[in-house]
This record gives C-alpha cells, sequence and structure tokens, in this order.
C-alpha cells in the first residue's frame, strides 16, 4: 500500500520537449556585378526591340521627383539615376540593334540576381485572354465582368513602412474599420448582384477564370467590336493557385501541369472544376482600356506591355521600368535557350521573390501555346545605370 501511495505522489514525467520548427528564411535579393561579356547570349538579340520597349518605362521613370527610391529596398537607385540614361534612349530605331546594344553597354552595368545566395529562380508565362460577351445578359453570356466597386479600398502598405514595399490590402470600410471584402465564392453566389458594376457578359466561366488569372483581355462582342479589358483592382483575399491543388491530389502529374491541362480538365468535370474555381479566394475587377482600337494589355507600371519584352516581377525585389536579362530555356522546347533583354513592367499575385518572373508572350493561339506550359527554371541580371548603389 505504501508503495502505492509513495508513486502517486512521484511528480509525473515530463513529457518529451517538442522543438519549435525554425522559422522561415526570409527572402533576400543579393546583387552581383558582372561584365556584358558573361551575360549568355547577349550579342545575339535584337536589341532595338527591347530599347523601344524600355523607352514607354522611361516616360514614368522621369516623371517621378528626382529623389524618389524606385522600390523600398533601393534595389533600382532614384528616378535621378535613370534621367540621363532615358534621354539618352530617345531616337534610337527598333531595327537599330547594334546602336542599341551599344547603348545599354555604355550606359548600363549588369548585376547577376541571386535569391538567398542561389541564381536560379521560376519563370512561367502569361498572355492576353480572349473571350466572347455581349452587353446584356441574354443566352449564353450569364457570366457577369465587373468593374471595380466604389467601396472598395486598396492601400499600398510600402507608403507607411518602407519593409512593406509591394505588399497591399484592400477591403471595405464599414464603421471606421477597414474589413475584408467578399470572396470569389460569395461573389458568384450574388453578392455584388443588383449594384450595376456588370461591364458586360461573357459565355463560359472557365475563359472569365482566366481571364482573372491573366488580369487582361479582349472580348469579343456579338456585334463584332472588340472591347479591351484591363485591371482595376482585387478584392484583397490571398490567390490560391488550382493548378497546385490539382498536383496535390494527384489529378494531374507535376511534370503535365499547364494552363491548357488545368483548362481541359475543368471542361471535362465542370461540377467540380466550379467548386475548384470558387477555392481561389481572389477575384480580379477590370476597366474599358479600349474598343475597336490598337489599345493592348498595360501593366501595373501604366505602360502598354510588348510581347516578349515586358516581365512581371516581384517589385519588393525588382522595380518596374529596369531592364532585365533574362536566361532560361523555350517553354515548348527546352533543349533551346531562351535568352533575351526583357524590361520590369508588371506585377502578378503570384510573383513572388528574388528571383521570379512572368514573360508576356502577347494575344492569340500562339500566345496561349508558349505561355500555357511555361515553367522553366533559369536566372536574370538586372540591368542598372553606371553610379548606381542598389
Amino acid at each position: 500500500m505504501a508503495v502505492a501511495v509513495l508513486a502517486a505522489c512521484a511528480p509525473a514525467a515530463k513529457p518529451p520537449t517538442v522543438p519549435l520548427p525554425a522559422a522561415p528564411t526570409p527572402p533576400e535579393l543579393t546583387l552581383s556585378p558582372v561584365a556584358f561579356a558573361h551575360l549568355p547570349g547577349w550579342r545575339d538579340d535584337a536589341h532595338g526591340q527591347a530599347l523601344a520597349t524600355f523607352r514607354r518605362s522611361c516616360a514614368r521613370l522621369v516623371s517621378r521627383p528626382a529623389g524618389d527610391l524606385l522600390n523600398g529596398a533601393g534595389t533600382g537607385g532614384t528616378a535621378a539615376d535613370w534621367r540621363l540614361p532615358c534621354r539618352a534612349a530617345q531616337g534610337i530605331g527598333e531595327d537599330a540593334h547594334a546602336v542599341a546594344r551599344h547603348f545599354f553597354e555604355t550606359w548600363f552595368t549588369p548585376y547577376l540576381a541571386l535569391g538567398n545566395g542561389a541564381p536560379e529562380g521560376l519563370f512561367t508565362g502569361y498572355y492576353e485572354a480572349e473571350l466572347r460577351g455581349s452587353r446584356t445578359r441574354r443566352g449564353p453570356y450569364q457570366v457577369p465582368i465587373y468593374s471595380r466597386p466604389g467601396d472598395l479600398v486598396s492601400i499600398d502598405l510600402g507608403r507607411f513602412r518602407q519593409d512593406w514595399e509591394g505588399r497591399h490590402i484592400a477591403g471595405r470600410v464599414v464603421v471606421g474599420q477597414l474589413v475584408p471584402m467578399e470572396s470569389r465564392a460569395e461573389i458568384e453566389s450574388g453578392a455584388l448582384a443588383g449594384r450595376g458594376l456588370e461591364i458586360l457578359w461573357v459565355d463560359d466561366p472557365i475563359d472569365a477564370f482566366f481571364l482573372h488569372v491573366q488580369g487582361s483581355g479582349r472580348v469579343v462582342m456579338e456585334d463584332g467590336a472588340i472591347v479591351r479589358l484591363g485591371f482595376a483592382g482585387r478584392n484583397g483575399h490571398p490567390y490560391r493557385a488550382i493548378g497546385r491543388d490539382l498536383v496535390e491530389r494527384g489529378i494531374i502529374p507535376r511534370d503535365r501541369i499547364s494552363m491548357q491541362s488545368i483548362r481541359a480538365w475543368l471542361k471535362a468535370h465542370p461540377r467540380r472544376g466550379a467548386r475548384l474555381m470558387a477555392s481561389n479566394p481572389s477575384f480580379i475587377f477590370f476597366r474599358v482600356v479600349g474598343e475597336d482600337g490598337p489599345t493592348g494589355a498595360t501593366g501595373a507600371q501604366g505602360v502598354a506591355l510588348t510581347p516578349g519584352r515586358s516581365l512581371a516581377v516581384d517589385r519588393r525585389f525588382v522595380p518596374l521600368g529596369v531592364p532585365v536579362w533574362l536566361d532560361t530555356t523555350d517553354p515548348v522546347d527546352a533543349s533551346r535557350p531562351l535568352r533575351r533583354l526583357v524590361v520590369a513592367q508588371d506585377t502578378g499575385g503570384a510573383i513572388r521573390g528574388p528571383v521570379r518572373g512572368d514573360l508576356f508572350w502577347g494575344f492569340g493561339a500562339a500566345a496561349a501555346e508558349r505561355a500555357g506550359p511555361m515553367k522553366q527554371m533559369g536566372r536574370y541580371f538586372l540591368l542598372l545605370p553606371k553610379g548606381t548603389k542598389p
């Protein structure tokens, strides 16, 4: 009995200590200067095309106050650092490739970008989508494309703290407080109906979903008119990649995942596909940027994008307007290198990290065929004005 009592009074054994998981390493960009001779394929590019793209960005760069940092991290120096190169870029033709190459070699220094010490990152592609639509809800046209709600508030957190550069939050103000806006599932269930926000109606919910993924597109109307749509805002919910869900569930093998394979699965499984699309809470609002004219897709920098020459980046690390030497492989034939000079002119919800890019391929079926399967590993070099201290 005494033994039993003593045992009952003995202190309980301590549970084994479980170590806490290590905090993830924050993403960090390091720039290492190199010579132009070390850029693979540098002399083989059509530099005049890239220079024409760069001049569009210059219009934005030189309009900023001289002391403005291009981004919160100061990666690209100040706006003043870009004024002389932008002035020198004027007057060089798109076909004068040798002259354009000499321009970049004269005014810029290349820097190899390293993400947490590693030079390689992921490069994907996007394009301008095409849909079929009507100005009224009728017949097959049952999917609304919404304009930005008047009560949507978007906040650039980088204006409050430098280390929040590139981060945004969005929602609605209710009784003096910012609250989350409705999710995709709630909006598709009618949360915004009856407010007069419908720009037009399209005939395919899958096409509408991919319009949201791409961020811009053109709609061919019943009468043959073309309405171009541009990004006007997002609801503030995080982006969820449904392709990753399909891979994790074992539905599509990782080596076969692409825009085309995702679209095919959604069409083959309409009910499950609708639930899967609704699981991505992020929702995009649009504005009309042109009708029947040459106006093309516009990026986050506010300039028209150039097929094959405009790159979406994470602006926390790469400022908009910076020329970038891209070194990766062709999305259709991975045995062929894809090396060219592009310009950082756009952003994207899924484009996150120091070495991460999304190449704009343009409009139409040919662009979709290259953008859809693109998920190449590669690296890039930032071209910064000589004398800039990144």
